[in-house]
């Protein structure tokens, strides 16, 4: 459009002046002044423009101090409407998404360190032999754990550890008089009505973990200090075994689970659930990981004491030093050996007295999947019925046969019965009803046995068939066995 403007200009200039009319122009001549005249007309063009632009730079600057005014306005509503403008909608809706995305960081952060797990176990069991026969018995028991982070002290970090332990009926009890019970997975509250399923918070306490040295690097530390106080399991912390120490996945017979003198043989002093109040520190040496030991300590209540009652003196004292070594060409393994004093323990005759024993523990690998365990105790004070116990067994794991998740379990256990009782059980009357407690001579060894094969149905769900063989149950000379069969589903999360 420009161009044209200025070519008809050029023309009108030419035919207007009589100079150029007198002589005849040249190309040349005509092409410079039509050149001329254009440059002429676009350097008008451009004036008008930039006039009419400064005009609109007034206008669009009012506009903008409006804007201006609106939007501080708008900014200053704590709320989104429809008519205000479309930058201070999106302001808000970026700030109110930046204000939820940190508190569901704060959220995570206080999360991100809490671990919870649950399991529900139901047994079901039936005991056969000659005079022993009962009906079967099903007992269902469940498990929710929490750890929590409880904050740092300096550089020691603090860790809150809950358990609510639930469950109903009472399962298949000891035999006759035997030195253990064939369901450990049962938990049902004493005197409860069997109608009403039992809850308790089995366990809760606080630990705390410094490294050492206590003002150095914790990140470097080779070595570090534990300190737990609280309600909790003794067992938990002391007597572990890797393949004999959950009745809900490995063995169920309470005298494979635990050393016998400290749980069938009550010198342990827990309540009547298995649980008391105390307080534990260890000691745990890490330089030459994966090989480590560890010495620790505990003190809890015993008897009415652990049941938070008339007690605050914690009679039962433990002390057990353990390492972790690699033995069969690099394979795991764990020793322990411990001793324990109870100054409130019971007599086979019902008397309190002083109780004092030693224990060995130790699981290892033998080849990949093969795992052995052994335990032993023996009674230095204290008149109970069983002096010396001895168990042993282990584990193969599926891996053989081209399931890896499965498990055989085989172990095999003896009791041998003290000479003070053997010496009285034929006419030992605890409750002084006139009736002998036991009426016969305890001088057989008391024999346990236990199979079973943990099958894995689906994810975190197993089932085992399990069966058990007692022998001399008491230290009975009769020839007299009892045998248990049952099953036991296994749900974890």
């Amino acid at each position: 459009m420009r161009a044209r403007t200025a070519l008809s200009a050029a023309a009108l200039v030419l035919l207007a002046t009589p100079a150029l009319a007198d002589l005849p122009p040249t190309t040349a001549d005509l092409m410079a002044e039509i050149k001329r005249l254009a440059q002429r007309v676009e350097e008008l063009e451009q004036r008008r423009s930039s006039a009419q632009a400064g005009g609109s730079a007034e206008e669009r600057l009012r506009q903008l101090e409006a804007d201006k005014a609106n939007l501080d306005k708008s900014l200053g509503e704590p709320t989104i409407s429809e008519t205000e403008p479309e930058i201070a909608a999106r302001l808000k809706a970026l700030e109110a998404d930046s204000v939820n995305y940190k508190k569901g960081g704060k959220i995570i952060e206080a999360l991100g360190g809490i671990k919870v797990g649950a399991s529900l176990t139901v047994m079901g069991q039936n005991m056969l032999g000659q005079q022993f026969d009962k009906e079967a018995q099903l007992n269902w028991r469940g498990d929710v754990v929490a750890t929590l982070p409880a904050g740092n002290i300096g550089s020691s970090k603090g860790t809150i550890f809950a358990h609510l332990r639930m469950g109903q009926g009472r399962g298949l009890q000891s035999v006759a008089n035997s030195y253990s019970s064939p369901n450990a997975t049962s938990f049902q509250r004493p005197g409860a009505d069997a109608s009403d399923a039992a809850i308790d918070l089995a366990e809760a306490w606080y630990q705390l973990d410094m490294p050492l040295p206590l003002d150095g690097n914790s990140r470097l530390s080779k070595s570090h200090l534990e300190i737990t106080a609280g309600k909790m399991d003794p067992f938990g912390f002391f007597d572990q075994n890797a393949v004999a120490n959950d009745e809900t996945r490995n063995f169920v017979n309470q005298a494979f689970v635990h050393n016998p003198l400290l749980d069938a043989g009550g010198d342990v002093g827990v309540d009547s659930l298995g649980f008391s109040p105390g307080v534990r520190m260890a000691y745990v040496n890490e330089e030459e990981k994966p090989l480590t030991w560890r010495l620790q300590a505990g003190i809890f209540e015993s008897g009415q004491g652990a049941a938070f009652q008339n007690s605050a003196d914690f009679p039962f004292q433990i002390v057990q030093a353990e390492t972790a070594q690699r033995f069969f060409g690099g394979l795991e393994g764990n020793y322990r050996i411990y001793g324990w004093h109870n100054g409130r323990g019971t007599n086979f005759d019902g008397r309190t007295a002083e109780h004092m024993g030693v224990g060995l523990n130790l699981d290892q690998k033998v080849h990949d999947y093969t795992t052995l365990f052994a335990r032993y105790g023996y009674q230095i004070q204290g008149n109970t019925r069983f002096d010396h116990t001895l168990t042993v067994g282990g584990e193969l794991g599926g891996s053989y046969w081209g399931r890896g998740v499965d498990g055989i379990g085989l172990a095999l256990g003896a009791s041998h019965t003290s000479d003070t009782f053997r010496a009285r059980s034929a006419t030992v009357d605890a409750n002084n009803d006139g009736i002998p407690d036991y009426g016969y001579r305890a001088v057989a060894l008391e024999q346990l046995m236990e199979l079973y094969y943990r099958y894995r149905v689906m994810p975190r769900f197993d089932i085992t068939p399990d069966f058990q063989l007692i022998r001399h149950p008491g230290g009975d000379p009769s020839d007299a066995t009892a045998m248990a069969v049952g099953l036991r589903g296994q749900l974890t999360y």
